[in-house]
């Protein structure tokens, strides 16, 4: 396959992914059709079919859209930073993910499909934060962190700061370090 093809294919995908967001915040896992994720996605259906073979298929995959996106954030709200500076970054990046996650409702619609994907989620999570986190306790710490982070998720209502509060806790931060924004590249 060429290049371009391969990259149409690709951008195909990413587009039918995007529109499974959409479509999942809208209707649920149990009400979610091909057929309508393939309008938001503005390709047929038989295209879906195509990419990702069944409703199944299609989930699977969604699910590790989402992680792949949660990495990519996790990666470029650490980069070119150490210490606790870098372990901040992540667990903030971590509270502005889930204030800004529009499927958080989910929990409430479809408990199945997040339990489901949970329990393939968590281990990696926990995995992930435990390389930031400095320490003989960073195993221990990171579980903390992940579950704190999953109530959130499920049962929202403490504010960004409480919950930014609480990762940090967890994780070991000192609680009265004043973090300093990070510093912007000068455009130009």
């Amino acid at each position: 396959m060429a290049a371009s093809a391969l990259e149409t294919e690709q951008s195909t995908r990413r587009r039918i992914l995007a529109a499974t967001f959409v479509v999942l915040a809208r209707d649920g896992r149990r009400k979610l059709q091909l057929s309508d994720v393939a309008a938001e996605a503005n390709v047929s259906r038989p295209t879906v079919y195509r990419h990702f073979g069944s409703k199944e298929g299609l989930l699977e995959a969604f699910g590790l859209y989402e992680q792949d996106n949660f990495d990519a954030g996790v990666a470029a709200a650490i980069a070119g930073l150490t210490g606790p500076d870098r372990l901040d970054a992540a667990l903030r990046f971590i509270v502005e993910f889930q204030r800004t996650y529009s499927l958080g409702s989910l929990a409430e619609v479809e408990p199945e499909h997040v339990l489901h994907q949970m329990k393939r989620v968590l281990p990696i999570m926990h995995e992930r934060i435990a390389r930031i986190i400095p320490g003989d306790n960073n195993d221990v710490a990171a579980a903390a962190v992940v579950r704190i982070a999953v109530c959130h998720y499920m049962i929202d209502g403490a504010s960004s700061e409480q919950f930014l509060a609480e990762l940090r806790h967890a994780a070991g931060l000192e609680p009265t370090r004043r973090r300093q924004p990070r510093p912007r590249a000068a455009a130009g």
